[in-house]
């Protein structure tokens, strides 16, 4: 049996969902190529923290999920897996990285066609799975807006690219599309299947959206704070890449004229440069102003995860939400 992230030991209900769409996942991924059958199932198996599928479950619950086809709603929470994993492996081709958990990439792995392949099917199983779920044109155009919108974001982020001028809400919209919006879509179609009332339904995305926002931006601040070996993949990447994340935005807007010379090495950024940078950042309390920017959106998950009708499964979103985005990982 395919195993999940230990964080899960303390909700066996949710595990026991989870370990079924993973299941789901490497069953819909069986082809004659070998290579790239394994290669997804290594993915799978990497033990990613699966938050998508899970915030679906949750939210499946805090309605009439009981009623509604268990089938329905697992495939419809691997979906929403399998599209994160088709953007991870293509965001990792663009990104030339070489880890992500602690592994090797798909492309650093088996080549940059492999990778392409792997995800271009990924993207097909996902819809695969969505047409196993519904046969709503509702659900199905909100999902390929939602794709839309996560692959907007991307290219956002790549059009700004090593702009020193960018802005909080140029980062904010990008981000909102490239990590929030399958937050938000999850939540949102968790409270759909689960049969919630609309207000409910709509609320949901909103939580999501938040939960979305908060996590990238503490994923950002990570970037700059945390050693390769702790987040089990590269740091400092994206300044090199000329992507301008939440802390270098408010340092680039305290003190442009002490960054500029660093900025603009682009490529060209030494480990010296880089712990400068770093330097600079703590100088100018860009970290602990960016964790207090993060928290607002983290306080308005929770606060519209409390007002939810009182259930178990709201105290789990409560204390899930809670423990994941304060936590240094």
């Amino acid at each position: 049996m395919v195993k999940t992230h230990p964080m899960w030991d303390d909700y066996p209900n949710i595990q026991a969902h989870l370990v079924a769409c993973l299941e789901l996942i490497i069953e819909k991924t069986t082809i004659e190529n070998k290579d790239i059958e394994k290669t997804v199932t290594a993915l799978i198996e990497s033990q990613g923290k699966l938050l998508r599928p899970a915030y679906f479950l949750l939210f499946s619950q805090l309605g009439n999920a009981q009623k509604a086809a268990y089938d329905n709603i697992i495939a419809a929470a691997a979906s929403t897996e399998v599209l994160h994993l088709a953007t991870l492996i293509h965001d990792d081709i663009i990104d030339e990285a070489a880890l992500r958990r602690g592994n090797e990439t798909v492309h650093s792995k088996h080549g940059q066609d492999v990778a392409v392949y792997t995800g271009d099917l990924m993207i097909s199983v996902y819809f695969e799975l969505l047409a196993d779920a519904t046969d709503s044109v509702e659900i199905i155009q909100l999902n390929t807006q939602s794709m839309k919108q996560v692959l907007l974001g991307e290219i956002n982020q790549m059009t700004n690219a090593y702009d020193t001028a960018i802005t909080f809400d140029t980062y904010l919209n990008s981000i909102k599309g490239k990590t929030a919006q399958l937050f938000e879509l999850s939540c949102y179609e968790g409270a759909y299947f689960g049969q919630c009332k609309p207000e409910v339904i709509e609320q949901s995305g909103v939580i999501g959206q938040n939960i979305g926002i908060a996590f990238q931006m503490l994923d950002d601040i990570l970037d700059y704070t945390q050693t390769p070996e702790n987040l089990s993949k590269p740091v400092l990447n994206d300044v090199k890449q000329g992507i301008y994340t939440l802390p270098l935005i408010l340092g680039l807007e305290a003190d442009k004229d002490a960054f500029l010379p660093l900025l603009e090495k682009g490529e060209q950024l030494s480990d010296s440069d880089l712990a400068d940078l770093v330097a600079l950042l703590h100088e100018h309390d860009c970290i602990e102003r960016a964790h207090g920017i993060a928290r607002e959106y983290i306080d308005k998950a929770l606060a519209l995860i409390e007002q939810l009708l009182d259930q178990p499964e709201k105290e789990v979103l409560y204390t899930l939400t809670k423990t994941l985005l304060t936590k240094d990982y």
